[in-house]
């Protein structure tokens, strides 16, 4: 079956159907042979269509469906007919097959020499045209083609490679050129760029009796993918151990290392920990995207009612503000993102950290190194003989660091810092459990940030979702609310979010600014007296209710808040 082709030139067919005028057209013209892009681009760009316009057009032109890539179940198998290369070059995505045909999504059904190209690629079955965005089919050609067939693959031929060769896995010198090697680097190359390319935030390598379990973070949750070449483990652990520079004879204890990579682009910082578990050596490495930048407040999601008053409390001279929450809950996010309204070239901002994650200009971040005695109340001491204005201290890990901490806030250094605790009523009475005088801690603290990551409810596939008995009941008790007050949302599952229901994350704060109340509660070291102020205080609004706000709008579900209440206790 022929493909479908225009009987008359694109610009003639636009002007002839009045959707541009002649001499829109002939601009577009102009601007087209100065920047030899394509006709429809150029129209998109001046703005006399839009591109929706534009592709409904060419599929009526052309007789053929439109296709709106979220609200459609696409074939895995139909994807893997056409390479991710021609597809990437043809912006042409399989969505269906069948017997006899293959339907194909592209964002310029005019491009004759693609339609031929990716019609021969596809013989002997014919090729069925549809259009679509080019936006959707660039967002879904990293979700579709992951590299889980290919990193099975090389798995597989690293496992044949080392049999062949008669000895065991991982006793090469992994810094030679032999063939074993080459195939660990291009394995571990799929590895990143599989998650980099789904978002990822961790990757864990496992090695079980039988299997080896490859397990990325995506969106909080883990996703598993197992091999059963369970021996090429120590292969992969050595080539990580050498590239992060860590010991590779050492087997019996913890390590921790890092390493810069540049993956699909993006320049990749990677910080890996080794532990000795009982099938070998378990690998977890955390990647941060620096290409990404860093998040200024605005960005992070923080409720407007909350980013006024912490902004007001970043323009404190003195004193310490607190950022808590477990890891992965986006601290460092909140920080950075503060540090970077505070970086000006009046202000002297020195940073303690370990490790530090992303690199600021006209900030001085200093690594600790405990193993050198490099620790970070010995560099905290000296930080506050360097004159700085701001000091941002990774975290408070000990009594020693606190009480620094806590001195330097009280004379005149802003404190910026993180701790382990549940929620910011707690972050304060942690400080006195660590060994800080109430009467310390009522002088220097001035604010603390709690804050936790949900998932989005996915927007492609989003439904409202009353709740059930049991969730009712447990609303009613925090809130008040009474069945069918609220319209809560969950998704159904679809293309777009991988059938999860959910697609992103968003952070959920709480801010407690301490008041002469609590202050004074801190100085007697009456703890009930504090949590019960600060609990009193108009402007407090626990973590809970401030998700159950995202769940009433649509944002989350019903089910995040449940989860996210159930981890604060």
């Amino acid at each position: 079956m022929a493909q479908p082709r225009l009987k008359m030139r694109l610009g003639d067919l636009l002007v002839q159907e009045q959707i541009v005028s002649d001499d829109q057209l002939q601009l577009a013209l102009q601007q087209q042979r100065q920047t030899s892009r394509k006709l429809g681009t150029t129209l998109i760009d001046l703005g006399f269509i839009s591109e929706e316009q534009l592709l409904k057009f060419l599929a009526r032109q052309l007789g053929v469906p439109f296709f709106d890539l979220n609200n459609l179940t696409i074939d895995a198998k139909a994807v893997a007919l056409l390479p991710e290369v021609q597809a990437r070059r043809y912006r042409a995505l399989a969505v269906h097959q069948s017997e006899h045909e293959v339907t194909v999504a592209m964002s310029d059904p005019a491009d004759l020499s693609a339609l031929d190209a990716i019609a021969n690629l596809l013989r002997p079955r014919e090729m069925k045209l549809a259009v679509a965005r080019e936006g959707q089919l660039l967002d879904y050609f990293d979700r579709l083609y992951r590299r889980t067939r290919e990193i099975e693959s090389f798995a597989e031929q690293l496992q044949e490679e080392y049999q062949d060769a008669g000895f065991e896995l991982g006793s090469s010198n992994l810094e030679g050129g032999n063939e074993g090697e080459a195939t660990v680097a291009k394995l571990l190359r799929s590895l990143f760029e599989d998650a980099v390319q789904v978002g990822a935030s961790d990757i864990h390598i496992e090695p079980d009796e039988k299997v080896l379990r490859i397990r990325q973070r995506i969106d909080g949750v883990l996703h598993e993918n197992i091999l059963n070449e369970v021996r090429i483990a120590q292969a992969l652990v050595l080539r990580l151990k050498l590239v992060a520079g860590l010991d590779i004879s050492e087997k019996r204890l913890p390590q921790d290392g890092r390493f810069a990579m540049k993956v699909r682009g993006r320049d990749v910082d990677v910080r890996l920990s080794t532990m000795p578990v009982q099938h070998g050596e378990s690998v977890v490495m955390r990647l941060l995207d620096q290409s990404a930048g860093i998040l200024s407040l605005d960005e992070t999601g923080m409720p407007p009612e909350i980013l006024v008053r912490f902004r007001r409390q970043l323009k404190r001279p003195h004193g310490m503000i607190l950022v808590t929450g477990p890891t992965g809950s986006g601290k460092t996010t909140t920080l950075y993102g503060a540090l970077s309204e505070l970086n000006q070239p009046s202000q002297k901002i020195i940073t303690v950290e370990d490790p530090v994650e992303y690199r600021l200009p006209r900030v001085n971040q200093v690594q600790v190194n405990p193993k050198i005695g490099l620790t970070f109340s010995q560099v905290l001491r000296s930080t506050l003989r360097q004159d700085p204005d701001i000091l941002l201290v990774g975290e408070m890990r000990d009594n020693e660091t606190v009480e620094i901490g806590l001195r330097g806030a009280i004379t005149g250094h802003l404190v910026l810092t993180t701790l382990h605790t549940n929620d910011a009523i707690s972050s304060a009475l942690r400080l006195i459990d660590m060994g800080a005088p109430g009467y310390l801690v009522a002088s220097a603290l001035r604010a603390v940030v709690a804050q936790r990551l949900v998932r989005r409810v996915c927007e492609h596939c989003s439904e409202p979702k009353a709740p059930d008995e049991g969730q009712g009941s447990w609303l009613a008790t925090l809130s008040g609310e009474t069945p069918g007050q609220y319209d809560y949302h969950k998704g159904r599952g679809c293309q777009s979010c991988n059938f999860t229901g959910y697609r992103g994350r968003v952070g959920v704060y709480e801010l407690l600014e301490l008041d002469q109340t609590m202050m004074d509660a801190l100085r007697r070291d009456d703890t009930e007296s504090f949590a019960r102020a600060a609990r009193q205080h108009p402007h407090y609004r626990p973590l809970a209710l401030t998700a159950l706000d995202y769940a009433r709008s649509g944002i989350t579900s019903v089910d995040e808040v449940l989860r996210l209440a159930e981890d604060l206790g």
